[in-house]
């Protein structure tokens, strides 16, 4: 393939996965349905409003696996095209189906999060594999920005369709857009031919002391204590972002007396796909572990301020906080499993690591579900959410030293 048209290759798919990630993501604005659920006709419990949530992710992460493992058999165009479609297929039948919370849950959280995994599971892998190995991070960060951009425009959508159409009518209307829009994108993702080799960069910007990245299968992974490491750092990082996400309409009706939090949902949003874009470059200059070590140590101070965060203007600039702390981790263990484990198998291995996602989906949100159900605040929570990331810290250092003795 002639540089020029390996260029305009590489771009178009970057592009189509950036837009394929802006239209499956629909976990986020649950938020707003969730408030909806609960205070409106339904009068749905914390905990009933908070399964599909909670199954979303962790279906998400078993979706990841599976069309990580078949993309990388298959090639990625298919399996994102399945993907986009039972997003889709998924929020229609939870239109269909209404004031059902066990419906609902199995076909909001099961179907489209399955869904949203294989999407997920082939367009990152497909997009690494065109560019250089020094761009992981940016290319990683770039993709998943899309995937964490795609609450601000859904916040809107949400607000204005909850306010004109009902809950069933909205869950229809974004589940029939979603279908078409991700389908068409999803026939412009590919891998690169076989022996291409992308070019590199004229100062590539790796670390010196980075290693060239050895291709191991799934096996010889597991058999590494780096992999631990990453997966126990995996689950309580990505815990917390989670947990105020998912709740971001109650935080802010608590703490700030706001009524609709579409804006403060739009900017985490927005912040957590900065934090994408910024913490995968970042990671490529500094550091995957140097990187997680300052997002680690700004999250749980972070969570010592939420408790003291009272009215809009503290609450904002914890918001933001977590956005992009959050997205920084999410850019920054994928482009650590591509270092640490290579990119032929990646699609597989990438999905072992990211069921560390779906344990993260269970683990503060159901928490912060139950002592809010208890206390009617979040404080206890925020408490136990500093205390897991100084923990962190903890692993952080000692995956870095598994990762120099690699």
């Amino acid at each position: 393939m002639k540089s020029k048209e390996a260029k305009n290759s590489a771009s178009t798919v970057l592009i189509a996965c950036i837009m394929f990630n802006l239209t499956i993501q629909v976990l986020y604005v649950w938020s707003l349905l969730k408030s909806e659920m609960m205070t409106g006709e339904w009068g749905w419990s914390s905990l009933e409003a908070g399964l599909p949530y909670t199954l979303i992710i962790i279906f998400f992460s078993v979706g990841v696996l599976i069309g990580g493992r078949v993309q990388d058999k298959i090639g990625p165009r298919l399996v994102a095209t399945a993907g986009g479609a039972m997003v889709g297929l998924g929020m229609i039948i939870s239109g269909l189906l209404g004031d059902d919370p066990i419906g609902v849950a199995i076909s909001y959280g099961v179907i489209s999060g399955l869904g949203i995994g294989f999407g997920y599971g082939s367009v990152l892998p497909a997009s690494l594999k065109w560019f250089h190995p020094s761009k992981k991070g940016l290319i990683g960060g770039l993709v998943l920005g899309g995937f964490g951009l795609a609450s601000v425009h859904y916040a809107f959508i949400t607000e204005s369709f909850l306010a004109n159409f009902g809950i069933q009518n909205t869950l229809l209307y974004i589940g029939g857009a979603v279908t078409v829009v991700a389908v068409i994108a999803a026939q412009f993702v590919k891998n690169p031919p076989l022996g291409f080799v992308p070019a590199a960069p004229d100062k590539s910007g790796l670390s010196a002391t980075r290693k060239p990245a050895v291709d191991m299968i799934w096996k010889d992974m597991l058999k590494t204590r780096r992999f631990y490491l990453i997966f126990i750092l995996f689950i309580f990082s990505a815990s917390i972002g989670l947990m105020i996400i998912g709740n971001v309409a109650r935080i802010a009706s608590i703490q700030a007396g706001v009524e609709s939090a579409v804006l403060l949902i739009s900017l985490v949003a927005a912040m957590n796909a900065a934090g994408r874009i910024i913490g995968g470059f970042l990671s490529d200059k500094i550091g995957r572990a140097v990187t997680l070590f300052i997002a680690i140590v700004l999250q749980m101070l972070n969570m010592v301020g939420f408790i003291f965060y009272q009215g809009i203007t503290a609450l904002t600039f914890g918001l933001i906080l977590v956005g992009l702390c959050f997205g920084t981790f999410l850019a920054v263990f994928p482009a650590l499993t591509a270092d640490q484990y290579g990119l032929k198998n990646y699609g597989f291995n990438y999905g072992i690591v990211y069921l560390a996602y779906g344990f993260a989906g269970v683990v503060a949100p159901v928490t912060a579900d139950f002592f809010y159900d208890h206390s009617g605040s979040f404080n206890i929570t925020y408490i136990i959410c500093a205390s897991i990331m100084a923990l962190m810290i903890v692993i952080n250092l000692l995956l870095k030293r598994e990762i120099q003795k690699a």
